[in-house]
């Protein structure tokens, strides 16, 4: 028995004995925890979608029933749309997870601007964590508020980044427009996370400033599932991470190389999800190239769900119905995500019910959007009747990311 059909083996026995809602999956799959041996017995059980997440935790408040351990010893808990309560669990093997900080070479002696977000969501801190774990020092700037960062790029000589690829560009715009040249930013070392990171990005960071990047693929659920590093395709899987890659429709494995839905079971005992379904479509390497400890992902090939990503937040089509029905003069919704000067751009687009008045409506909806998705809609446009097709996607997006 491999390493890995040993962990998968125990996570069953543990998960099942401790966690209701592993143990309810099985039972209803008519399984038991002897039933899984290994990575080939994974594909018994049905995949757990983000919508059947969102309705267990609802029906079971407020961990669902996955949490294993006491939580009263849960460091921290966030929340993500659903809502979703995510409590934060102790890591089994903490040195793991700084691999791809340790892969740029971040370390003492490094001075690192944070523009995660800190509160609600885990990225900020959790990053933070790992920073100062790696022996750096810290600068917990945020989102947002792009000369004071620049001022403190260049006082404190920050040597690292960490964020979104295309906040880093407006900084660096921002930096040349204030008189800054290449040779003046400090900054050598960056990680990315939240979204793509572009060919051209890439030539930018790397070819122009001369930085070492990496960019880590992640879920609010499951943490970082992955790094990418120079010359290798694709993603290095965490170690604490094992992936399928699955037919969307069925849940079966795909042989290696082939495109499904990325299904990631995490063998972290004390917050287990069990083939958890991300959405997004990928590929796993026949065989991981030898940077990678585990597994190889050959790359993100879009979304096998109606959910997008914008600005680092999932916007799923239910929190935009659950928004609309709070009026009723809506009778027809959709947003539209483009990208402007390495933003994303939010456009909702409203047709309103016959004879039904729009005054006000724009505003209201934007401040409720931003409530249920914590997404700034940057335009609500009411467009006439027929426009929009009620069988089209609620979301589309016609972001180039060349």
């Amino acid at each position: 028995m491999t390493d890995i059909d040993q962990r998968i083996r125990d996570l069953a026995q543990y998960a099942y004995e401790r966690a209701p809602a592993i143990r309810k999956l099985l039972d209803e799959a008519s399984l038991a925890p002897a039933d899984i041996q290994g990575v080939d017995d994974l594909a018994k059980i049905p995949v757990l979608s983000k919508d059947s997440l969102v309705e267990i935790h609802r029906e079971n408040p407020p961990f669902g029933g996955f949490l294993t351990i006491d939580p009263d010893d849960l460091p921290r808990i966030y929340i993500s749309p659903g809502p979703i309560y995510d409590p934060q669990p102790p890591p089994d093997d903490p040195e793991a997870l700084l691999a791809p900080f340790e892969y740029i070479g971040i370390g003492r002696g490094d001075r690192v601007l944070n523009t995660f977000m800190y509160h609600l969501t885990p990225a900020g801190i959790l990053l933070d964590e790992a920073i100062r774990a790696c022996g750096a020092t810290v600068i917990p700037t945020g989102p947002g508020n792009t000369e004071l960062q620049i001022m403190m790029m260049m006082t404190l000589g920050a040597s690292a980044f960490v964020g979104q690829p295309s906040y880093l560009m407006t900084l660096l715009d921002k930096a040349a427009e204030m008189g800054m040249g290449v040779g003046a930013v400090p900054l050598k070392k960056a990680l990315f996370s939240a979204e793509p990171y572009t060919p051209s990005q890439r030539a930018r960071f790397e070819g122009e400033y001369g930085m070492k990047t990496t960019s880590a693929y992640g879920t609010a659920d499951l943490g970082f599932i992955g790094y990418t590093r120079a010359g290798l395709t694709g993603f290095c899987i965490m170690p604490d991470i094992h992936l399928q890659i699955c037919d969307p429709e069925t849940g079966s494995p795909l042989p290696a190389g082939e495109t499904g839905e990325i299904v990631a079971t995490t063998l972290n005992k004390s917050y287990p999800l069990i083939r958890f379904g991300t959405g997004d479509l990928g590929a796993l390497a026949p065989k991981p190239a030898p940077p990678c400890e585990s597994q190889q992902l050959l790359g993100l090939f879009g979304r096998s769900g109606d959910a997008i990503k914008a600005r680092g937040m999932f916007l799923h089509p239910n929190q935009l119905k659950a928004a609309a029905t709070q009026f009723p003069e809506i009778k027809e919704i959709q947003a539209v995500i483009t990208r402007t000067a390495n933003r994303d751009v939010i456009t909702v687009n409203i047709e309103l019910s016959q004879g039904a008045d729009g005054a006000g409506l724009a505003e209201k909806l934007s401040a409720l959007a931003h409530s249920a998705a914590r997404l700034r809609i940057d335009a609500v446009n009411i467009v006439e009747a027929g426009t929009i097709d009620p069988s089209a996607r609620k979301i589309l997006d016609e972001r180039n990311w060349d």
